[in-house]
């Protein structure tokens, strides 16, 4: 897959495109649209019949029918489980994925979901919010190492090459904004020392399957003591500790980093237990998903999330590489 960009579509066209999906549901589920946000998809919120729905248009060329499809069933059980994530639901046909056609033969895919009420932390909260994080992904983990899924359950893959070469899903991490040519060395350096040991440390069921894989505070919601998770797009099969890596996506760099982490792994072995040997790829993985994250950055260079990152972000990723180059600590913090 080559990584296309985020969106070529106006924000009028695709408030059309909702209309077109909103149109072929039942009656009851006929209200008012209001684009909520535009990052990999655009979501509409939908409020009808006094409820309120999201209304997920995909981004084109990232997922086929069949992935969302599959995506929608890992969902289904795990509601079964009384993890709360979101639910699709089905228009007059009984079909939960709408294939909408553009102009010129292109499509697009839409789906439309039950609103999931509930309050997200922030970074700035306690930093025990990792903790509920944590024990939360742990759930999912367990929950993915025992489901038996269905055979034409197909979904993205992450892997070194999918998050870190030049053909990545999400880009090329050498057109991240403000990164120096002469530190390019640098994170080379890093992308193949991190496929070594990646290599080494192989894809056993164990340690590597089914994930959420952008499990970010952003993508947890806390309601009257629950927790609830939300935003599976990206889910697909990886290493489980990817989860850790994703969920301080951004902010490696952050003064508090490590102490988020810490409180994320507390969290996780109150509900399962991390190998040694998983252990010691944590820095390997954090440093891979800062890598994957430049090329994101490059990719959608014109969103709010990239920009609010600032000039000095490429640098702290050459500092991080550095770090991991040269030390046995945690590629993270200041």
């Amino acid at each position: 897959m080559t990584a296309k960009d985020y969106e070529t579509l106006t924000s009028a066209a695709l408030g059309s495109l909702a209309e077109l999906a909103l149109s072929r549901y039942p009656a009851e589920l006929q209200g008012s649209l209001r684009l909520l946000c535009r990052s990999e998809n655009a979501t509409f919120l939908l409020q009808a019949g006094g409820k309120r729905y999201a209304l997920r248009l995909h981004r084109a060329g990232y997922h086929q029918r069949a992935e969302i499809e599959s995506e929608l069933n890992w969902l289904d059980a795990l509601v079964e489980t009384g993890i709360i994530v979101p639910q699709a639901v089905k228009d007059r046909l009984g079909e939960r994925v709408q294939t909408l056609d553009l102009p010129g033969g292109s499509q697009r895919y839409a789906v439309l979901f039950h609103w999931i009420d509930g309050e997200m932390p922030g970074t700035d909260v306690d930093p025990r919010a990792f903790r509920q994080l944590g024990q939360i992904t742990a759930r999912l983990h367990q929950h993915s190492r025992r489901w038996q899924r269905p055979d034409d359950f197909r979904r993205i893959i992450w892997d070194h090459h999918t998050m870190t070469s030049a053909q990545s899903h999400w880009g090329d991490w050498r057109d991240a904004p403000f990164l120096s040519a002469h530190h390019r060395p640098v994170i080379e350096e890093t992308v193949a020392q991190v496929g070594s040991r990646l290599a080494a440390f192989g894809q056993h069921q164990q340690h590597y399957g089914l994930i959420h894989a952008d499990l970010r505070l952003t993508n947890l919601l806390l309601h009257k003591g629950e927790t609830r998770v939300i935003d599976f797009d990206d889910c697909g099969f990886g290493w489980y500790l990817h989860d850790l890596a994703a969920a301080i996506s951004f902010v490696e760099h952050h003064p508090r980093a490590a102490e988020w982490i810490d409180n994320w792994l507390q969290g996780y072995e109150q509900v399962a237990h991390i190998s040694d040997d998983e252990m010691a790829m944590v820095p390997t993985l954090l440093i891979q998903r800062r890598i994957q994250l430049m090329a994101w950055v490059g990719t959608h260079r014109d969103t709010g999330m990239a920009r609010s990152l600032g000039n000095d972000w490429a640098g702290h990723s050459v500092r991080l590489c550095q770090r991991y180059l040269e030390s046995e600590s945690l590629p993270v913090g200041a």
